[in-house]
């Protein structure tokens, strides 16, 4: 089987809307420049996550699909797949989802936040549904942070389906006072670097976590092989692409498809 190479968009948080798209186009170039087949940015990148911390402008449908026009129309110039991390709005509220662009630039669809953190549900709605996307010879899913972190089922779903890789688009960023680590899975850190490791060996699967770039950072991008290894990371609040190339055969989904429960 193939080897595909994979780029996670680890970039600063965007300074306002129009910044998101700015530096998504720019990072979907720069992907396809060193050679990735497909790029996956954190979590809502566009227009940016929705926190105490940030302030972002209420939701906004036209912006929305004039943004998502705009980050597909770079997709097919570069000729490379995306799963951008954004919101779209239903019922006049905001889903957490993954908008899934293919390679010519066509929308693959969604995959929305089903399960959200207690802190987001005044923020935002709660979406339902599963999905695998197809990119070449790669199959994908995508589970977006909470749901990854707390939810095993949300990653067992697509791998049971076909997935060889689940990408987990997330927002992390430092509190006041919490430990900052310089290592990847640090013991003195909070569990959700060991999730990572412990979502790619429970399924036998690629598992990739792509956070935004900040000072602190509790938790980075870093990729896990299927029995459950670090393959790759990205320094802690060092912007940039992190680029790994996946050998689609050490995916085989053994232990996912063992599984009785889902």
């Amino acid at each position: 089987m193939a080897v595909v190479r994979v780029a996670l968009a680890n970039i600063e948080y965007p300074q306002n809307p129009d910044d998101a798209v700015a530096r998504s186009v720019r990072a979907i170039h720069d992907a396809a420049a060193a050679g990735a087949e497909i790029v996956c940015f954190p979590e809502c990148y566009v227009p940016g996550y929705r926190s105490a911390s940030r302030h972002v402008p209420p939701p906004d449908r036209t912006f929305l699909e004039s943004a998502w026009s705009t980050i597909a129309r770079a997709a097919g110039e570069a000729r490379i797949a995306v799963v951008l991390g954004t919101e779209r709005v239903v019922n006049d509220k905001p889903l957490i989802t993954a908008l899934v662009i293919n390679r010519d630039g066509t929308i693959a669809g969604f995959q929305d936040k089903g399960q959200i953190d207690p802190s987001e549900e005044a923020t935002y709605g709660i979406g339902d549904g599963r999905h695998v996307f197809h990119s070449g010879p790669l199959a994908f899913g995508v589970s977006i942070c909470h749901e990854g972190w707390r939810y095993p089922e949300t990653v067992r779903w697509p791998v049971r389906h076909g997935a060889h890789v689940v990408f987990h688009p997330h927002f992390h960023e430092a509190e006041p006072g919490s430990y900052r680590p310089s290592t990847f899975a640090d013991p003195a850190n909070t569990f959700h670097e060991k999730a990572i490791l412990c979502r790619a060996a429970e399924n036998t699967c690629f598992f990739a976590s792509v956070n935004y770039a900040s000072e602190g950072s509790p938790t980075t991008s870093a990729i896990a092989r299927p029995d459950g290894t670090l393959l790759a990371w990205q320094p802690y609040g060092q912007a940039g692409l992190l680029i790994a190339d996946l050998d689609l055969d050490e995916a085989t989904r053994t232990l996912a498809m063992r599984c009785k429960s889902y």
